[in-house]
């Protein structure tokens, strides 16, 4: 059984805390840790095919962020992201307790502030697409991130038999706009109430 002494608060290269302490303020039911796990893992997916980031980075930032407690090495980060119920073989590790949860959340929101240049540029391309009725994927930014995460996605997950390329793209580009929110100040608790509210459905 895990301690339930809370674990100290995580803190960046300036030696600030995240504000670790607003991510305890509303606690996951068991129950909707599983919900929480699927979007954290799309959260981490869509930065991976927008950025072209890969595990390296993501462990960076857990040391940067002192969570290494929590991710300690790529073993530890993929069976922390094959909790995710909607994985191909997620055997890897059943379960995620909250302290991961929160581990990845600041992991995620740490990496959209160090690319939201590029979360920025993206989502006015995808602004400008839509104010002149063009699709998304003609733009070379876009189509390539929506192709990226399109076949990560069919790669990994055990639904993408079930959903169509439009179904995909309307995902990525969804995940794209909440990447912007979460690159901004107070973005890990905009995306952990996001997780809790997402996973009451």
């Amino acid at each position: 059984m895990r301690s339930t002494v809370k674990p100290s608060a995580p803190t960046n290269e300036r030696g600030q805390s995240p504000n670790w302490e607003e991510l305890t303020q509303k606690a996951p039911e068991p129950t909707q840790l599983d919900n929480i796990k699927a979007q954290l893992d799309l959260v981490l997916l869509a930065l991976e095919a927008l950025a072209e980031i890969g595990s390296e980075a993501m462990l960076k930032v857990a040391a940067e962020l002192n969570l290494e407690p929590m991710v300690a090495d790529r073993v530890a980060l993929w069976r922390l992201r094959q909790s995710n119920p909607l994985r191909k073989g997620h055997g890897g590790r059943k379960k995620l307790d909250v302290e991961e949860a929160r581990s990845l959340v600041l992991i995620s929101c740490h990496l959209a502030k160090q690319h939201q240049p590029l979360i920025r540029r993206a989502v006015a391309l995808l602004e400008q697409m839509a104010e002149q009725n063009r699709e998304p994927h003609t733009i070379a930014l876009l189509g390539d991130y929506i192709d990226r995460f399109s076949n990560t996605y069919g790669s990994r997950m055990e639904d993408a038999e079930n959903l169509s390329a439009r179904e995909l793209s309307d995902l990525a580009l969804k995940l794209l706009i909440d990447l912007l929110f979460y690159s901004s100040p107070g973005g890990h608790r905009r995306l952990w109430l996001a997780l809790l509210d997402r996973a009451k459905n």
